[in-house]
């Protein structure tokens, strides 16, 4: 029994049927073709799952041990903190930004890597030419990287500043365009408090120098100007006792480490002189006490009856005389009768109409 008609039976114009036997031979080489590359792409299926599997795994490895590297710095830092020399030399929440920030940058740069080196790994299982993808990768690299340079220079500049702990949150810094306290340290912006209570927002990579006045020590300078007629040696006795005082008072014992210092003299006027007196202090507290060395010394100085010089006024210079020539006109050629403008004005004379 045949399935198949006879050519004579097919209606003009219409599809011919295919037989049993080519659909035979097409399901034979279907078969045929499966049996062949099923090996093969089992196989890649299996290279693909398993490269996969292999990255997550890192990824999550690498990124649980750097936020477990993270969290113990900041333990290490806290712990610091209670103590009475650490709580002066370490910042905990200046250290936790830090190590937060260096965290996040190592976690994306390990993803990154991971998970980049993945996808190209399983291109190449797929027999994908990678060679044109490579070089369109790098066109377009070089073409973001022109056009977003600023972009990267805020960010590298913020990377190097937080690994070399420039500064920190609450350090008193001078970063050329502006001063005040860090408020906030980010991989492309740096936030300031400034001394009126603005907020600054100063891109990384626009900063060319960093004045950290929070870091080591500072010195607190203050100049006491008296009259040039009283007792330097008295005024410098009343002055090195006041400073004694100020260390052994509270919370000023802290902030000085070191004794009040008279220097002496470092100005001499007609009308005044000027004792220098100078400490060091804890980072950042040099203008706390600075106003405070100011007045215990005026009232001890006051006690003792010692005079205090004024001020000098800035000087101003004298207003200049005015000019005499300048109410004085230009000299102008219609002064002149015989000037050739002088003549070009001249009236013409009407017409003899009498000739």
């Amino acid at each position: 029994m045949f399935w198949s008609a006879s050519p004579a039976a097919t209606p003009p114009g219409a599809p011919r049927r295919a037989s049993l036997d080519d659909a035979t031979e097409k399901a034979t080489n279907a078969a045929g073709w499966v049996e062949e590359n099923w090996a093969t792409w089992l196989t890649s299926a299996l290279q693909i799952a398993l490269i996969i599997i292999i990255a997550v795994v890192l990824r999550h490895v690498i990124r649980r041990t750097i936020t477990k590297l993270i969290e113990r710095m900041n333990r290490t830092a806290t712990a610091a903190q209670g103590t009475a020399l650490g709580g002066l030399l370490v910042n905990a929440e200046r250290r936790r930004q830090r190590s937060e920030a260096i965290g996040s940058v190592l976690r994306s740069v390990a993803s990154f890597v991971i998970m980049g080196t993945a996808a190209l790994t399983v291109l190449s299982v797929l027999k994908i030419n990678l060679a044109p993808l490579l070089a369109s990768a790098g066109v377009a690299g070089v073409a973001i990287g022109f056009g977003a340079r600023n972009l990267v220079t805020d960010f590298l500049s913020g990377v190097f500043m937080i690994l070399e702990d420039q500064y920190g949150v609450g350090d008193e810094i001078d970063a050329g365009v502006a001063t005040g306290t860090v408020v906030e340290v980010g991989l492309r912006v740096t936030k300031l408090r400034g001394p009126n209570g603005a907020i600054w927002y100063i891109r990384n990579g626009e900063v060319k120098r960093i004045g950290n006045l929070s870091q080591g020590w500072s010195t607190a300078t203050v100049d006491v100007m008296i009259a040039p007629d009283q007792d330097l040696d008295r005024a410098r006795e009343i002055i090195t006792t006041t400073g004694e005082q100020m260390s052994k008072a509270e919370p000023w014992n802290e902030q000085l480490w070191e004794a009040v210092e008279v220097l002496g003299l470092s100005e001499v006027h007609l009308d005044s002189v000027t004792i220098s007196v100078s400490a060091k202090t804890m980072p950042g507290k040099a203008p706390g006490i600075e106003r405070e060395l100011r007045w215990r010394i005026k009232k001890a100085l006051d006690a003792e009856g010692i005079t205090l010089a004024p001020r000098p006024l800035p000087d101003t210079p004298d207003d200049p005389a005015p000019d005499p020539a300048a109410a004085v006109a230009a000299p102008s050629a219609l002064a002149s009768p015989t000037s050739p403008q002088s003549l070009a004005t001249t009236p013409i004379p009407p017409p003899n109409l009498g000739k």
